[in-house]
């Protein structure tokens, strides 16, 4: 059963009289009546409102980049319209049309509907239930949102499917090869195979083999970058620490914007499954966990720019600080902040395996998705890493494979996994555990892509062949701290030091760089515990100590 089958009460509540009166005094605005069939909105348009039915009816569907047009449900008086498009400056993804009898409706644009969310309490939480289910309905239709034409495991296929679905945009791939009208339109468009995939629009836009940039630039993810406007707060990096900044400043009246090179949750978002975060006995996955912190900060009117690239920053002593950023249709743009505050991260740290960038996208992956355990279902696959990174990686492969062998440097896992994975991953019949081993090579070609690695014993030297399909790389993180260039001071590994670990005489916050008004925060910060609730402990703190700026620049 469908989404829709199970939780059409929630998705679509219905206000009583006296609730739809509290939003009308919220939304600011008079009703109007459409004429039966006329267009209310449409898939793609920009700052679409949410509709508050008063009478009649607004017929709502879904159209995906080929045309096809789905039926969602009809709105009816005391309901409304909308999804999470409706909470900021991003296109569409539905269409209404008004209904047999026509209707008359209020509109209640993304800013008014953020003041209901945070204004009325009860109000507000059916609403953002409904708006957060109905994304949840399209991500899960299948046919909504954007078409990748392609081969499903196609690196290119592989790496923006994974880019849209990790930012909640809902998107389906056809194979050329086996779908009869991916293959007409291919052939229609005269499309040559190094054009390929395809990313079709919701809007009919047709991109040939777009970067992730691209991509989000042509569906509106870019959109909250508002050039121009000093804002209080710029965030770089959407991981937990970067996003819990988010939600605690903007709830406390700041203006914020959280700029992220690639997708919300950092590399939590790409953990199948958190089992130790406060709160969810019974785990959550990094995915969903970042989703949710997503729509908080954007309840909260927090302006988030994904994919941007921060090139570097203009540092002077008390602000207001100069981001200078790639991304858009015209390059690069400038963004300035009274404060910034440093949550990018750490990026995936690459082996040191001859020819594994060959690979990357082919058969070795730096994060295990429903993506990548569809394409390794059945298989054998191999894993490297021992933290608790990989343990879950582990747990989350294991049923979809025939076998995983897990590979690890050390002489066992006590010492970086949580005994919890290790009790699991030992009650897992098809893993198979090589310690003190690395992998020395790695076979295939670019057509059939990895066949096969080669294990070394770091005691003996031995050497054996080991035929996979897939090779997992959980092996840790280098900070992503080049864009900051000398702007701020860095321990001899790259991570940013804060507070009293600078270790000069000057008096600073705990969370303060050695640039005042700049701030770090999560993996980022040297001496930062690595775990996700430390993070964003960490994001929510920072938030005091800028206001203690803030108050001093005015």
């Amino acid at each position: 059963m469908s989404l829709i089958d199970t939780r059409r009460r929630q998705m679509f509540p219905t206000l009583s009289v006296g609730q739809l009166e509290t939003v009308r005094r919220f939304a600011g605005s008079g009703s109007r009546r459409f004429a039966p069939g006329e267009p209310v909105y449409g898939v793609g348009d920009r700052h679409p409102p949410a509709w508050f039915v008063l009478e009649g009816s607004i017929e709502t569907s879904h159209r995906n980049g080929l045309g096809h047009e789905t039926a969602i449900a009809p709105v009816g008086p005391g309901q409304f319209t909308g999804e999470l498009s409706q909470l900021g400056d991003r296109p569409s993804l539905a269409a209404g049309t008004a209904g047999p009898d026509g209707c008359m409706a209020f509109p209640c644009d993304a800013a008014h509907l953020r003041a209901l969310l945070v204004g009325s309490a009860e109000i507000g939480e059916m609403v953002m239930r409904a708006l957060i289910l109905r994304r949840v309905g399209l991500l899960e239709s299948g046919d909504a949102g954007s078409v990748l034409v392609g081969r499903a495991d196609a690196p290119d296929v592989v790496r923006l499917q994974g880019f849209l679905l990790r930012n909640g945009h809902p998107c389906s791939v056809l194979d050329p090869d086996g779908d009869a009208e991916a293959g007409a339109l291919v052939e229609r468009a005269a499309v040559r195979e190094d054009d390929l995939p395809l990313m079709i629009c919701p809007d009919g836009t047709t991109l040939r083999r777009p970067t992730n940039a691209q991509a989000g630039f042509a569906l509106g993810m870019t959109a909250g970058l508002e050039l121009g406007k000093l804002y209080d707060v710029a965030v770089v990096g959407a991981g937990p620490a970067g996003l819990a900044t988010a939600v605690y400043a903007a709830s406390e009246g700041l203006s914020v914007l959280v700029l992220d090179s690639r997708a919300i949750g950092g590399q939590a978002g790409a953990s199948a499954r958190i089992e130790n975060y406060l709160g969810f006995p019974t785990g959550i996955s990094g995915q969903a966990l970042a989703g949710r912190a997503f729509n908080q900060a954007q309840k909260f009117g927090a302006d988030i720019a994904i994919p941007v690239e921060v090139g570097e920053i203009d540092c002077c002593d008390g602000g207001p600080f100069r981001i200078h950023c790639d991304g858009g249709k015209d390059g690069g743009s400038v963004i300035q902040a009274r404060t910034v505050v440093v949550a990018s991260g750490a990026r995936y740290r690459r082996p040191d395996i001859p020819g594994v960038e060959r690979f990357e996208g082919a058969g070795a992956s730096y994060w295990a998705s429903p993506i990548e355990a569809k394409l390794c279902a059945g298989q054998t696959v191999a894993l490297i890493g021992g933290g608790n990174s990989a343990g879950q990686a582990v747990v989350f492969l294991a049923p979809h494979v025939e076998t995983l062998h897990l590979i690890v440097r050390g002489g066992g896992l006590e010492l970086s996994m949580s005994r919890y994975l290790i009790d699991r991953i030992m009650a897992l019949p098809n893993v198979v555990l090589h310690t003190g081993t690395e992998v020395a090579a790695m076979e295939g070609d670019s057509a059939g892509g990895l066949s096969a690695v080669t294990l070394r014993d770091r005691t003996t030297n031995a050497q054996h062949r080991l035929p996979v399909g897939h090779l997992f790389l959980f092996i840790g993180a280098d900070p992503h701290t080049a864009w900051l260039k000398d702007c701020v001071t860095l321990d001899r590994r790259g991570f940013v030091l804060t507070g009293a670990e600078i270790g000069d005489a000057v008096p600073r916050l705990p969370l303060e760089t050695s640039r005042a008004g700049i701030f770090a925060v999560g993996d980022v910060r040297a001496g930062s515990t690595k775990r996700v609730a430390a993070a964003v402990g960490e994001g929510a703190a920072v938030v005091s100590q800028i206001h203690g700026v803030l108050a001093q620049v005015r």
